[in-house]
């Protein structure tokens, strides 16, 4: 081959190349074009770095603070990198309650965090999608409402606790004790007799380690840790908290596993003690039908049922402990609760009914709740389909994070966002209002399902306490010196503390 042809055999590749890059050019600027002009322009945010994305901008122990600043520079829909994964934070209460509610099925489904893919496998209620979450989400929900959930009979089972629990309190005699075990235990036993049909006792070891396991499960899924595995599953699986959480993850199953079993060998299809003993007649009746292929499987059972327990526990106990922790913090608060519960209950056992009547203590529990901020950045959704959203083009199947911080602090609609002021849900007369703003249990398709039950429990347990007691520091620590910081987590639970419970009656 002569030097004369390979150059222009050169110069011919050369253009060709040149060509090729021009028409791909052409092809990106029309397609942005396009884009732009037919969807609208994708939400804006921060610069990201190969790989990494903006993960050296986040704030891996309160990732929300971080997002809550950045939404102050972008706007109320911006673009931030989870590592590589591209995701769509929503800020402000409009913005979340359009989205959540106005387009609820755009923004309706759930993105598992892949530590939570790893346990459930797509099964459960609370991190599934499609029919099998349509399923499992309606049967749950009958189920919870038929065992008792916003009923009496379940009003009569917090009260019996309440009393279980006064008694616990009491035993340590107005000296500082550590309120998480106790309130935890009492919590958990109200999800535990809707779902498996009976309480325990608090010093019953299967039970209290349990509960233990899923408290500590809660702390793991927030690590810095476990987050960067959610991020980098290759590198991040040896880690030790991802491994810890599988290990105490394995250990409720096979005890789950265990309850299943007692309750199959026991099981009367007539009476039906529990939400379990539902879903095993639904599923021996669906295999007597010969329908081998429904949702009604043994997988499923165990991921809905430890969902319910670790929702029907962490978030409603965390909430409590605010409470207590709040009233000892301020104790002419605490004072103004507990001369409207003298004056309007008196001594006798507080009903859900007295709520209408009781104003200030309702106002100090919802003001609890969105001081709190329980779920900072709700669980993760995902878009089920392409969607324009205030201008922004959203791609199907990109993960969103409602930023609940910034509704519950929203500036614009709460008079003092950062403060404990129960004057936010009470009008000039002292009368309790509800407030658009108050979404502590999220909205829309994936809301809290045991909404209500939730708040029956807040209400019954929190008066109930201060009825009997008085709540303040332990010995040597000033109200002031009481901590509001959050220990770190998937959901925010006080720091730990002390206080001491004085009875009062």
């Amino acid at each position: 081959m002569e030097i004369s042809d390979l150059f222009l055999q050169s110069s011919s590749s050369v253009a060709l190349l040149g060509a090729l890059v021009v028409l791909l050019l052409v092809y990106l600027v029309s397609s942005s074009i396009f884009s732009s002009q037919e969807y609208g322009k994708e939400p804006p945010g921060p610069r990201p770095l190969p790989v990494l994305g903006n993960l050296l901008q986040l704030d891996l122990k309160r990732p929300y603070n971080t997002l809550l600043e950045l939404s102050k520079k972008y706007g109320s829909v911006f673009t931030v990198y989870f590592g590589p994964k591209k995701v769509v934070v929503l800020a402000g209460y409009k913005t979340v309650k359009e989205a959540l509610v106005n387009h609820a099925e755009e923004f309706g489904d759930r993105d598992p965090m892949q530590i939570m893919h790893d346990s459930t496998q797509g099964n459960g209620v609370i991190w599934s999608n499609g029919d099998s979450w349509k399923e499992m989400r309606r049967f749950a929900l009958t189920n919870l409402r038929d065992f008792g959930m916003g009923k009496k009979a379940c009003e009569d089972k917090i009260i019996e606790e309440c009393d279980y629990l006064i008694e616990v309190f009491k035993k340590f005699k107005g000296e500082a004790f550590d309120t998480t075990q106790p309130i935890n235990y009492a919590v958990s036993n109200i999800i535990c007799s809707i779902v498996y049909g009976s309480r325990f006792e608090y010093d019953d070891p299967a039970f209290t380690s349990l509960v233990d396991r899923t408290n500590r499960n809660i702390q793991l899924v927030g690590s810095p840790s476990v987050q960067v595995y959610n991020m980098f599953p290759l590198i991040g699986k040896w880690f030790a908290d991802r491994k810890e959480f599988q290990k105490l993850n394995a250990a409720n199953k096979k005890q789950n596993l265990q309850l299943f079993s007692r309750l199959k060998e026991t099981l009367n299809p007539q009476m039906c003690r529990g939400l379990v003993d539902a879903f095993l007649v639904r599923k021996q009746n669906l295999e007597e039908s010969g329908i081998t292929n429904s949702h009604f499987h043994n997988e499923n059972l165990t991921i809905t049922v430890m969902n319910l327990f670790v929702a029907g526990t962490d978030t409603t106990a965390a909430t409590l402990r605010w409470g207590l922790l709040l009233m000892a913090k301020y104790p002419k608060i605490q004072d103004q609760v507990q001369e409207e519960l003298s004056r309007v209950i008196g001594s006798r056992q507080v009903q859900v009914e007295d709520r209408k009547n009781l104003p200030f203590t309702d106002a100090v529990i919802h003001e609890t709740q969105r001081l709190a901020n329980i779920i900072p950045m709700a669980l993760p959704h995902k878009t089920s389909q392409d969607v324009v959203f205030q201008g922004h083009f959203i791609k199907k199947g990109t993960t969103v994070y409602p930023l609940l911080t910034s509704v519950l602090y929203d500036e614009s609609e709460w008079e003092r966002p950062h403060t404990f002021y129960p004057a936010h849900f009470l009008d000039k007369d002292g009368k309790f209002v509800t407030r658009d703003a108050f979404m502590p249990f999220s909205a829309g398709r994936r809301i809290c399902i045991g909404e209500s039950l939730a708040r029956m429990e807040l209400f019954v347990f929190f008066t109930t306490f201060l009825q009997h007691f008085r709540f303040s520091p332990a010995p040597g620590v000033s109200e002031d010196e009481l901590d509001l910081t959050p220990r770190v987590g998937l959901t925010l639970s006080p720091s730990s503390h002390k206080l001491c419970a004085v009875s009062c009656i």
